[in-house]
């Protein structure tokens, strides 16, 4: 299977080399294939937000290697990164963070904008990722008409719309009432079970978590568990994952 994200011995340092240094990552290794959907679970300080991070490029390891969708990240430097992590990863936030005074269709096509695709293509492209996510009947409202939902799968589209290697959800549904938290995380399944789009989502929450098909479970960071769902219903995988983080916060 083709690998999308390929992490080796990440190792992740903060603090000043003679002061007081916390150890966030520690020689953590994982990889995520092609199709996969997977989750990152953990207390709080386990080190999620942190590898998040790292995955996003928004920040670097202090050893280790970060490939993905064959590119080293750990090696690109200045405006390779911008462009890299504007094409190849997408990212959804808790808080959507979509922007006000912008349509559902003109936060949708930012990313797009950005990287100078002409505006023809770009209509198109809204348009198409919009109808899969079903809502192509609000792109010309503004964040402020719509719901919680509704502004949660604008912000999906955004993330979507640039076709990238990996999707990557932070707590997306923490924002969110159940019946939106569940449409979205149907949204989520469907996308990676149909269009096979990679996705790897950080969750402090059982129920989000078991919508994937793998969980990795981080304390003090490093993997402590690793836990399949093969072919375990959603409820049982639920139940399973319960009962693994009771051991954890033990």
């Amino acid at each position: 299977m083709e690998k999308i994200v390929d992490a080796r011995n990440v190792k992740k340092v903060y603090g000043k080399t003679q002061g007081e240094q916390i150890e966030a990552l520690k020689k953590l290794s994982f990889a995520v294939e092609k199709g996969e959907f997977i989750g990152i679970m953990g207390p709080s300080g386990s080190g999620k937000s942190t590898l998040l991070n790292l995955l996003a490029t928004l920040d670097k390891p202090t050893d280790g290697t970060i490939t993905i969708d064959g590119n080293d990240v750990t090696k690109l430097k200045g405006n390779q990164i911008a462009d890299f992590r504007s094409q190849e990863i997408g990212f959804i936030f808790q808080e959507f963070n979509l922007l006000e005074n912008l349509t559902a269709s003109e936060n949708i096509a930012v990313p797009l904008s950005l990287q100078g695709v002409n505006a023809k293509e770009i209509k198109k492209r809204v348009n198409q990722i919009a109808q899969r996510l079903s809502i192509d009947a609000i792109l010309e409202k503004y964040p402020a008409e719509i719901s919680g939902g509704q502004k949660q799968r604008v912000a999906a589209a955004r993330a979507l719309v640039t076709q990238p290697a990996i999707l990557l959800g932070d707590e997306p549904t923490g924002a969110l009432d159940s019946q939106s938290s569940r449409d979205l995380l149907d949204t989520m399944k469907e996308l990676n079970q149909n269009d096979q789009i990679s996705i790897l989502l950080v969750t402090h929450d059982p129920f989000s978590a078991s919508y994937c098909k793998r969980i990795l479970f981080i304390q003090d960071g490093v993997i402590q568990q690793e836990v399949k769902r093969n072919d375990q219903s959603r409820e049982s995988f639920y139940k399973q994952i319960l009962t693994i983080l009771g051991t954890l916060e033990q």
